[in-house]
């Protein structure tokens, strides 16, 4: 008797996580500091996206080294804040996240499970399966290989774009110091002023390496768009 499919892991609720991680924090900390005092609105609006990291762990069972670097750098901040360090570190904490996740993408090349897989080549977008059966059959596999490299070549571009800006926003919004209500003010305005500057130019080049890896699908397998894609079950 076959064994069942594994369980895929439930897809994210984008809207929760948008209201932890960004509209939560940012308007605690830039419209309860006063009533909350600065230190209070702080550790009341890091909750929030840490809340939300323990419960989606725990809700989809599907824990991944970015979602951690994200879980620490959510304390990273309130670890700074409460230390009272200069603002030019926060500029510096918002830099290393996508700093180490573009060094861990390429790192991971040389490894047996790169990280451009599990971002990019993974089955809930493409029907690997198929893929790799024409990638055998016409004997493409180390052409493979070679797009895979220059898809996570494009995907660390992404964070480094990523890291610059993080650093150029902070450095030009945060000036408080820590523990005071125009420091947490300043902080809510980068949580969602961040979200729309970086996201932006950041998903615009993943797009480019998602799109250039499709099209080398298609050259190497000789299968269309649609053959590629992951289609969903039709309902009977």
């Amino acid at each position: 008797m076959p064994s069942p499919a594994a369980t895929p892991p439930r897809k994210e609720n984008l809207l929760l996580n948008l209201a932890c991680t960004v509209a939560a924090p940012a308007i605690i900390l830039s419209k309860l500091s006063d009533r909350l005092g600065a230190r209070n609105a702080l550790l009341v609006a890091l909750a929030f996206p840490l809340a939300y990291g323990i419960y989606d762990l725990i809700k989809r069972r599907n824990f991944n080294f970015i979602a951690a670097l994200g879980f620490t750098s959510t304390l990273a901040t309130g670890g700074l804040g409460l230390l009272r360090l200069d603002p030019f570190w926060f500029a510096v904490k918002e830099a290393a996240v996508p700093t180490l996740i573009g060094l861990t993408v390429l790192v991971s090349q040389w490894t047996k499970k790169p990280l451009v897989r599990t971002m990019m080549f993974n089955d809930q977008v493409i029907n690997v399966p198929k893929v790799e059966e024409a990638l055998d059959r016409r004997d493409q596999r180390p052409a493979f290989r070679e797009l895979l490299k220059t898809s996570s070549w494009l995907l660390a571009g992404s964070f480094a774009l990523s890291a610059v800006l993080n650093f150029v926003l902070a450095r030009i919004i945060i000036t408080a110091m820590p523990e005071t209500p125009l420091f947490n003010e300043q902080l809510g305005r980068l949580t969602w002023v961040s979200y729309i500057v970086i996201m932006v130019p950041s998903m615009a080049v993943m797009i480019y390496a998602l799109w250039r890896l499709f099209k080398g699908l298609q050259v190497l397998t000789g299968l269309t768009l649609d053959e590629i894609l992951h289609q969903p079950a039709e309902k009977k």
